[in-house]
């Protein structure tokens, strides 16, 4: 890839434990295609001041082969790694949160410390593809303000993957922690779903000709033919797709945090079905997921007999 090479980064919003990771990492072994996990996390890690450090390859962030050289793309000369972080954490805080989604599509660029923070991911987005040859990155940040900067990077061409899970499923995963992944109660769960997804939505109206609605639900259906239309939504070609059916034998990868399955490798079987919260979640936590999303969960077909199972 040149300089002057246009980048196409596939963005996948919505909200956490939706499938974003395994998704990105069957895409990964498509050759083109780089899956960098969730960015927005990169300094926030590296500098020890997030909740994991190593890169899915296994090293820390700071020694991984490829982070090592991205991590210094952007910094001002004499700052530290700590200071550059802490200053890349106040812009997302102060500017890209899913509340400021909004004003991000409406006013874009409007003062210099979102033109800063957007001037760094275009370099770190246009360095990983030079690193690593590819053409696609497919970033499972699903932050939603965020990703809205997108449209404003020059070189860059984003796509976005609106990806939705069932909010009860959601909340049985985070009912319990995962390694490095804290637990959360129903309520703030389904609230956070709520709003990552009214964010989503908006992009997604801005943007319908560059954006694709998925469930997670259809895609354990047929992950096959899932990346085969995202393939050929992508303009790759479908040949490529690295699913048998329902298996894909995953290589290590240099994914920024996420599910701590991000680490496995070896061929990986996709199951058709997730219904482990009918009987795992109790009865007052589907309620609780089922009343915060029900605007929501009704419109993507989740709260009806067929789909809850209760009809």
């Amino acid at each position: 890839m040149t300089s002057a090479s246009p980048v196409k980064v596939l963005s996948i919003i919505g909200w956490c434990r939706n499938g974003s990771t395994i998704l990105g990492n069957i895409l990964n072994e498509i050759p083109g295609v780089f899956h960098v996990g969730e960015l927005h996390f990169l300094w926030k890690n590296a500098a020890g001041r997030g909740v994991n450090e190593l890169c899915g390859c296994g090293d820390k962030l700071v020694d991984c082969p490829l982070w090592s050289t991205i991590l210094p793309v952007g910094r001002p000369a004499g700052t530290t790694l700590e200071a550059h972080a802490d200053m890349v954490i106040r812009h997302q805080l102060g500017y890209v949160r899913t509340r400021h989604t909004w004003q991000v599509l409406g006013r874009g660029l409007r003062n210099g410390e979102i033109r800063e923070h957007a001037e760094l991911l275009t370099g770190v987005y246009r360095a990983v593809a030079e690193r690593t040859d590819s053409r696609v990155i497919v970033d499972t940040s699903k932050m939603p303000g965020e990703a809205a900067l997108l449209e404003y990077m020059e070189g860059i061409t984003p796509y976005y993957v609106h990806l939705v899970r069932d909010p009860r499923a959601v909340a049985q995963s985070w009912s319990k922690p995962k390694e490095y992944v804290y637990a959360m109660g129903p309520a703030k769960s389904t609230g956070y779903w709520t709003g990552f997804n009214l964010a989503s939505h908006a992009i997604a109206r801005r943007y319908p000709q560059r954006s694709m609605f998925l469930r997670y639900e259809d895609f354990i259906a047929d992950p096959a033919a899932t990346v085969d239309d995202l393939l050929r939504w992508c303009e790759l070609d479908p040949a490529a797709n690295p699913m048998t059916d329902r298996a894909v034998e995953l290589h290590a990868n240099h994914t920024v945090t996420g599910n701590p399955d991000r680490f496995n490798t070896g061929v990986t079987v996709i199951r058709p079905t997730d219904d482990t919260w009918r009987k795992a979640l109790p009865s007052s936590s589907k309620w609780t997921a089922e009343l915060l999303s029900w605007p929501l969960s009704l419109r993507y077909g989740y709260l009806n007999p067929s789909a809850d199972g209760r009809g």
